[in-house]
């Protein structure tokens, strides 16, 4: 069992990742709770979904986040006519060199997948597959990919015409779903003045903060993050809720078709100790469970066609939930 982190070292940990959001504000206006959760998400060895309009700056962020981090950087716009050695490589040859292996986007350290669900569900198995075993196969050989490895996938809420949807499966593989919203007024105001399309990326000269190894040496803090035996009986209960709302006597019950896998669970215990580290602490307290807990079951709970009918959603079953369950 490893041992609880030091104080002060959850501190610097801290500073440095507060430093990492002070950098990325430089082009990237508002949104603060995206981009902790990115954080979150990163730390944690996962990966994220976005939901969000056209224009609210997706791509810049990842941009923006992959230059503070000081890591490689590769976008891959979706579209029906792509294939999956599109993405992961192919095996290829030349009469000088024979057979030779040629790498795809994939072998990076933050992959924006734009548009995901725009193409064909064969093409979004070859990332998912990759996001789960954290390696590609090209040809008869398997790669590692790079440490650390983190997909940031983008959908769009607005079209259906020439999309595929994920699967609850391969939606089960994103450590969190978020959905990302227009900024606030004044926001708005001061994106007028520091807008990609009037200046180059390079003008804004972000200073990377971390490195991958930085990157690597929090990830292999989070487990020395303290977690008491209440907070996991507090996070198992919130899961065990979506599987067994009877039990928990929640009104929204009739509206879930399916519940939360372990995985849930998991992801939940890893999130809120990375959220705990962020913060600067070293112990995790409900408070953490239920900043990342949204984010984690929102595409882990199924509504089923009557929910649908009347609106339901899973956040409104998360909502009551939270409202149910005692906080320890």
């Amino acid at each position: 069992m490893d041992s609880t982190l030091p104080t002060e070292e959850a501190k610097k940990i801290k500073e440095q990742v507060d430093e990492t959001k002070k950098e990325i504000k430089k082009i990237f206006i508002g949104q603060d709770d995206t981009v902790n959760s990115f954080l979150t998400c990163l730390f944690s060895n996962g990966s994220v979904l976005i939901e969000g309009v056209p224009g609210l700056g997706k791509t810049l962020l990842a941009r923006a986040i992959a230059a503070v981090l000081g890591c490689k950087f590769s976008r891959i716009q979706f579209t029906p006519d792509l294939l999956p050695t599109d993405i992961i490589g192919v095996t290829t040859y030349e009469k000088e060199r024979g057979f030779y292996v040629l790498k795809g986007p994939v072998f990076s350290n933050i992959v924006l997948a734009d548009e995901i669900n725009r193409a064909p569900p064969k093409v979004q198995s070859a990332l998912l597959e990759s996001m789960q075993e954290k390696q590609a196969t090209i040809g008869k050989e398997t790669f590692p990919l790079p440490v650390p490895f983190f997909v940031l996938a983008t959908e769009n809420p607005l079209e259906s015409l020439g999309t595929y949807p994920l699967p609850e499966a391969q939606l089960d593989r994103f450590l969190f779903k978020i959905f990302i919203s227009y900024p606030s007024f004044d926001e708005e105001l001061m994106v007028l003045d520091t807008n990609i399309t009037s200046k180059k990326f390079d003008e804004y000269s972000i200073n990377p903060i971390l490195s991958s190894s930085a990157i690597l040496n929090i990830q292999s803090k989070v487990s020395q993050v303290y977690t008491d035996e209440k907070v996991k009986h507090y996070i198992v209960k919130i899961v065990d809720a979506t599987r067994h709302p009877d039990n928990y006597k929640l009104k929204t019950g009739k509206y879930i078709s399916y519940g939360s896998s372990p995985r849930a669970s998991i992801a939940t215990y890893i999130s809120s100790k990375v959220d705990a580290l962020l913060l600067g602490k070293n112990f995790v307290t409900p408070f953490n469970v239920k900043r990342v807990v949204r984010h984690i079951l929102n595409h882990r709970i199924g509504i089923n066609f009557e929910g649908e009918s009347e609106g339901v959603k899973p956040f409104d079953v998360i909502d009551e939930i939270m409202s149910k369950i005692p906080v320890p």
